[in-house]
């Protein structure tokens, strides 16, 4: 403490738990600034999955059924988990089977970037089905943030042989200046 007064700054204890307690000579405010800053970062990357749904009907047109799957093809490749769903009207309620063929055909097709979480079960007039994605969103998101890394980092080196260019054509085009004896 007699140390921590000599040099005007604090005595915080960094690590109580151990054995002994471990503490630094250091300005208490600074520390508690980049504490905040440590969980600020932390808030900032912490990624919450989604259920994202993607609904049919058992009489869909093949282009409106491509739509739909890599609608949800773009969800799973986000990190997040997809939820089909088939909308029974009427007599459709008594096939049931061509739902289920239909989501397996989903499934099957969409396979790549997902895995079926729970087969295909019927509530009412819905028939339900959950997939998946084989990555995690964390996962996902670190690497998009690393590839806008690596775009900016290539960016900016354009930019300074740009610049650089630039100013080699600039003395070459300046006139060159001669006495005149």
């Amino acid at each position: 403490m007699r140390l921590a007064q000599e040099a005007e700054l604090d005595l915080v204890e960094v690590a109580p738990n151990s054995k002994p307690p471990v503490a630094k000579i250091m300005d208490y405010g600074k520390f508690k600034y980049e504490a905040a800053q440590k969980a600020k970062e932390a808030r900032r990357n912490q990624v919450n999955t989604d259920l994202k749904e993607v609904r049919f009907r058992l009489k869909i047109d093949t282009h409106d059924y491509e739509t739909k799957r890599k609608r949800a093809e773009g969800f799973l490749l986000g990190g997040d988990k997809v939820k089909a769903m088939i909308l029974f009207r009427g007599r459709e309620q008594s096939r049931p089977e061509q739902g289920v063929r239909l989501l397996q055909k989903f499934a099957e097709e969409i396979a790549e970037f997902g895995v079926v979480e729970s087969r295909p079960t019927q509530d009412g007039r819905n028939m339900t089905m959950i997939i998946a994605p084989l990555k995690n969103k964390s996962d996902v998101k670190g690497e998009q943030n690393a590839k806008r890394a690596a775009q900016k980092a290539e960016r900016r080196a354009s930019e300074h042989a740009a610049k650089g260019k630039e100013a080699d054509e600039a003395t070459e085009s300046a006139p060159a200046e001669t006495s005149a004896e």
